[in-house]
């Protein structure tokens, strides 16, 4: 018999689709443009949930978002926003839809002057990923104080800070792995 490996505590609880998220995904660090923006329209759509939930209808949510394209996104008119909002594999809020088709837009926007999503989330870091302490977890920092601030700037939606935070955590800018967890070292 196999023993587990011993994971952050957050993703120890028995679901198996957690532990596969924090084995696989959660704290690599991402680099790819189109999904550290899918991951950030994730993060929106969690506030004032859990990202259990969100976690667990992420496939629905692909679907309903055209697999996260911002192009196809940006193009979303009334009658995909209505589509969405039947949707019960997805969270059905019609300011998160919004404020994710504007994000799309946002996106495009950067990609149409030369700015590379990527380039810019890591800018913030110079490229390189913080290390947490890997003691007790801040919800948010200084450093997604300042990121918050400026995808505000440029007309992002639910993006404050502690949703910044996780969004840091989740993409691999911040390696917030417990120090007794199997993964803190491979992050």
């Amino acid at each position: 018999m196999s023993k587990q490996p011993h994971r952050c505590a957050w993703a120890d609880g028995g679901d198996a689709l957690m532990a596969k998220y924090h084995d696989e995904e959660w704290g690599v660090p991402q680099r790819d443009a189109r999904m550290l923006w899918e991951m950030l329209m994730l993060e929106g759509f969690q506030a004032g949930l859990s990202w259990r939930t969100v976690l667990h209808k992420r496939e629905a949510f692909r679907r309903g978002f055209a697999g996260f394209e911002p192009a196809k996104v940006a193009r979303f008119g009334d009658e995909q926003v209505e589509k969405l909002l039947a949707d019960p594999g997805i969270i059905r809020s019609r300011a998160k839809i919004d404020a994710t088709i504007a994000g799309a837009k946002i996106y495009c926007d950067m990609a149409g002057r030369g700015e590379d999503f990527a380039d810019f989330c890591w800018s913030f870091t110079d490229g390189k990923v913080l290390q947490g302490t890997g003691r007790a977890v801040p919800v948010s920092t200084p450093k997604a104080e300042e990121i918050s601030k400026e995808f505000k700037r440029r007309g992002f939606k639910f993006v404050g800070p502690v949703i910044v935070y996780a969004w840091m955590q989740a993409v691999g800018i911040v390696n917030d792995h417990a120090l007794t967890c199997f993964r803190r070292k491979a992050s």
